[in-house]
């Protein structure tokens, strides 16, 4: 039989969800590269949608790290106070998960 007390420890250790959020943050700051070199060619974007939900997924800091370093999105408010919004709500939820 399967115990998913010790199946649940080993898949979110620390290591691997640092390793996670390392990757997602990456992906997230190259995709907002990406989208801000596509916009300057005039080409295919990644919908603002999809921005937020890497965000959403734990991008928050690769997010806003690509916001500012390539100035993409800056001027939309949704943007420059969603993404530090949505960041701040997962480390205060990480921070009462951790301590609870």
């Amino acid at each position: 039989m399967i115990d998913f007390n010790l199946l649940a420890e080993a898949i979110f250790s620390v290591k691997n969800i640092t390793i996670y959020l390392l990757v997602i943050n990456l992906l997230t700051f190259l995709i907002m590269w990406w989208d801000k070199h596509e916009a300057k060619l005039g080409d295919w974007r990644v919908s603002e949608s999809f921005l937020f939900l890497l965000v959403l997924l734990g991008g928050g800091i690769g997010g806003i790290a690509g916001m500012y370093t390539f100035r993409h999105k800056t001027k939309k408010w949704y943007f420059k106070y969603g993404f530090p919004t949505i960041l701040i709500i997962e480390i205060f939820i990480f921070v009462y998960y951790l301590f609870k």
